[in-house]
């Protein structure tokens, strides 16, 4: 026996290391007919894992104080060394996480990845989506641009028009009266150190659940129904590694390309990643012309600007809006269709989700411009859409023509 299987013997004792690693890596079966769209959920891992790390890097220099966090973020950027690149990292690895998430979201949508048994992996999910939208808020203060201060204005003063609890429950977010050093301090602390922690538990449960019960597939048919009857090992199923953590390679290669290109050549984005307001110092007394969040909150902007006021109180769009984002937890039991994927669906459901992908499009869109009277109106009907998908669901997946499932998954 070598010194290296003596040391491994040795720490298997002690700890289940290479017991884990055949769980969850040699020997997990996933399916072997996996495509492109299954790369994202591992692209979500990755960019996890840069966020944090170059976020650490980022409160070597950065100062949580009203006065001095926009002077340290310039000195990040002009001072330190590679600075630069590790703002740029931080920020466009924010935009590119909401990317590959939605991307991950729409997978499932297609292939019922959230029907039976794979209810808690996407319920877990959507805690994951949740808290990121909260983490990405917080740390979106952190630069204390005009953007950032304006835009926090406006999302924290929309939990005022909660009825009863809405000015106490502001105060409480705020930590004062107004957007101010200890509203900075405490976002802080929450982006910094509280929600990762949640994000990386949330992140361990969704895995964990996921290998109980298996990877959902193309063909959206369970592959554990055929085993082989000598070693039980799925027929149609593949080792996770090496096979797929090869593949997932390929899919990181070419993210970390276009990763790249947009950061060194358009961190900007034109000013869908990193407004030109938030190159400004944040100032309470001038407010920007157009305050917009950014592109990734803007779809529920929309929708809450698409509901009319009530006596004075804009808290019908706040519950809207909040309600665009709770309705996805109830997908699993709202879809009533006898298959899962999108492939042995009817026509109504494939109408369905275009047209729910366009309204979400749209409402993105919307939710970047100016409130206007022809953008409303669109934005209106871009909600409903949004909305219908949701609340007819039940009926429509279960009058919908259907394919048979085959037995055994197609490749």
């Amino acid at each position: 026996m070598s010194a290296l299987q003596k040391m491994m013997g040795w720490v298997d004792d002690r700890f289940p290391l290479t017991a884990t690693y055949k769980a969850h890596l040699s020997e997990y079966y996933a399916p072997k007919n996996f495509n492109f769209w299954y790369f994202f959920g591992s692209l979500a891992l990755l960019v996890l894992v840069l966020q944090i790390v170059t976020g650490i890097f980022l409160t070597m220099n950065y100062k949580p104080d009203a006065e001095l966090a926009f002077m340290s973020v310039e000195y990040i950027m002009r001072d330190v060394e590679w600075g630069w690149l590790i703002r740029y990292m931080h920020s466009t690895g924010a935009s590119m996480f909401f990317v590959v998430v939605y991307l991950h979201m729409f997978r499932g949508l297609m292939y019922g990845s959230y029907r039976k048994p794979r209810e808690l992996i996407w319920i877990f999910g959507v805690l994951i989506y949740l808290m990121l939208m909260a983490e990405a808020f917080l740390g979106y203060l952190l630069p204390w641009g005009q953007m950032s201060y304006w835009g926090a204005q406006v999302i924290v003063n929309l939990f005022a028009a909660v009825p009863f609890i809405g000015e106490d429950l502001s105060i409480l977010i705020r930590g004062d009266y107004v957007i101010s050093d200890a509203t900075l301090n405490r976002f802080f602390a929450f982006h910094v150190i509280a929600l990762p922690l949640v994000l990386i538990a949330l992140v361990a449960v969704h895995l964990v659940a996921l290998h109980e019960v298996g990877s959902n597939n193309p063909d959206g048919i369970e592959i554990k129904k055929h085993k082989d009857p000598v070693t039980h090992i799925p027929l149609d199923g593949i080792p996770f590694h090496p096979y797929y953590t090869v593949k997932d390679i390929v899919g990181v290669i070419v993210f970390l390309m276009v990763f790249s290109a947009i950061m060194f050549f358009a961190p900007e984005m034109g000013g869908y990643f990193l407004e030109a307001a938030n190159f400004v110092p944040a100032d309470s007394l001038k407010t920007p012309e157009h305050i917009a969040p950014l592109w990734y909150f803007t779809p529920f902007y929309a929708i809450l600007r698409a509901v009319p006021p009530l006596f004075g109180s804009q808290f019908p769009g706040v519950v809207a809006m909040g309600m665009s984002i709770v309705l996805l937890f109830f997908l699993p039991w709202l879809d009533r269709s006898k298959v899962k994927s999108i492939r042995y669906r009817g026509p109504i459901y494939k109408i369905a989700l275009a047209l729910f992908i366009v309204s979400f499009v749209g409402l993105g869109y919307l939710g970047l411009l100016p409130s206007t009277p022809v953008a409303t109106i669109f934005a209106q009907v871009f909600s409903v859409i949004y909305f219908l998908f949701f609340l007819l669901m039940p009926w429509y997946t279960s009058i919908d023509k259907t394919k048979p499932e085959p037995e055994r998954v197609t490749g």
